[in-house]
C-alpha cells in the first residue's frame, strides 16, 4: 500500500537533519493530509506527538533521535514504507484528568503515561483515595501517588518501584511515590474501567500539584482519574521488536 509521509521532529540538530534527509527520500506531506505521522526525537518529543494526534485517525511512528526513546523505533533511512507496511498498530486508551482546584475550578487533562499527585512543599501530602466511590485508603502520607497506564508503566511508575504491566493488559498501576503512612503500602492494580478519586487533605497546609503528563494544575483539592471511552491514539512498533517485547524485556533487566 503507497502512503503518504509527514515528518515532524524535535528542535534537535540531530531530529532536524533526520527529518531533512526522510523527507527528500520519501516526499513530507502536510501533518492533515499524511497517512502516517513519523516523529523523529525522544520519548518526551512522542508524548506530545500522542497527544496531538490524538483522535484524528493517524498512525504515529516514531525514530529515536534522542535519548532513551523507549516508545521509540530504531532510526533508519531504509525501506521506510516496508517498515510501516510490517509494524504492529497499538491502539492506546490514554486517561481523563479531571482535578479541581483551590479556587474551586474545574480542569480536565488526558494523559498517556500517568497522572500523578506530587506534594508541593517540604509538608508530605495527606491523600484519601477512593475506587469506583468507595473509600480504600483513609488516609495516605507520602511525597504522591500515580496512576500509570500500561504505556506509561516503564516510566515515572517504575522509577516509584510500580509494576510493569503488559499492553494489553486491562489494568491500572495506583502506586505511592515514597509512601510514610502506611509505610508498607506499595500500591495496588486496578481494573482499568475503575474511577479512581483522590482526595486531598489539609490542602492549605499540604498543598498537592496534579499532572498528566505534561499538563499540570496548582493546587489541587481533588482528582478523578478513569480511562477515556472515547479517545484513543494510534502508534506503530516494528514487528522485530514490538512493544509488548519491549515491557516484557524490561521485567528481566534486574
Amino acid at each position: 500500500m503507497a502512503r503518504t509521509f509527514s515528518f515532524i521532529a524535535s528542535p534537535t540538530p540531530d531530529a532536524q537533519a533526520a527529518a531533512t534527509h526522510l523527507a527528500a527520500l520519501y516526499g513530507n506531506a502536510r501533518a492533515e493530509e499524511a497517512d502516517v505521522i513519523v516523529a523523529l526525537g525522544g520519548d518526551g518529543f512522542m508524548l506530545q506527538t500522542l497527544h496531538e494526534q490524538m483522535s484524528s485517525g493517524r498512525l504515529v511512528y516514531g525514530m529515536n533521535r534522542g535519548s532513551v526513546g523507549f516508545l521509540m523505533n530504531d532510526y533508519s533511512d531504509k525501506d521506510l514504507s516496508g517498515r510501516i507496511d510490517a509494524a504492529v498498530e497499538n491502539i492506546i486508551r490514554p486517561l481523563e484528568m479531571t482535578a479541581i482546584d483551590a479556587d474551586g475550578k474545574t480542569h480536565t487533562s488526558l494523559a498517556i503515561n500517568e497522572v500523578s499527585l506530587l506534594r508541593q512543599s517540604y509538608q508530605a501530602a495527606k491523600l484519601r483515595l477512593s475506587i469506583d466511590g468507595q473509600v480504600r485508603l483513609e488516609e495516605l502520607i507520602c511525597d504522591g501517588v500515580m496512576v500509570a497506564t500500561p504505556a506509561g508503566s516503564t516510566a515515572y511508575n517504575l522509577s516509584a518501584h510500580g509494576p510493569i504491566l503488559p499492553l494489553d493488559a486491562q489494568l491500572l498501576a495506583l502506586t505511592p511515590v515514597s509512601a510514610f503512612r502506611p509505610r508498607r503500602w506499595r500500591g495496588a492494580l486496578l481494573p482499568s474501567k475503575v474511577t479512581v478519586t483522590i482526595d486531598v487533605l489539609e490542602p492549605e497546609k499540604r498543598p498537592v500539584n496534579a499532572v498528566a503528563d505534561h499538563t499540570e494544575v496548582k493546587s489541587v483539592i481533588q482528582v478523578r482519574v478513569a480511562e477515556s471511552k472515547e479517545v484513543t491514539t494510534r502508534i506503530l512498533t516494528d514487528s522485530s521488536h514490538s512493544w509488548n517485547d519491549r515491557i516484557l524485556a524490561e521485567q528481566f533487566l534486574y
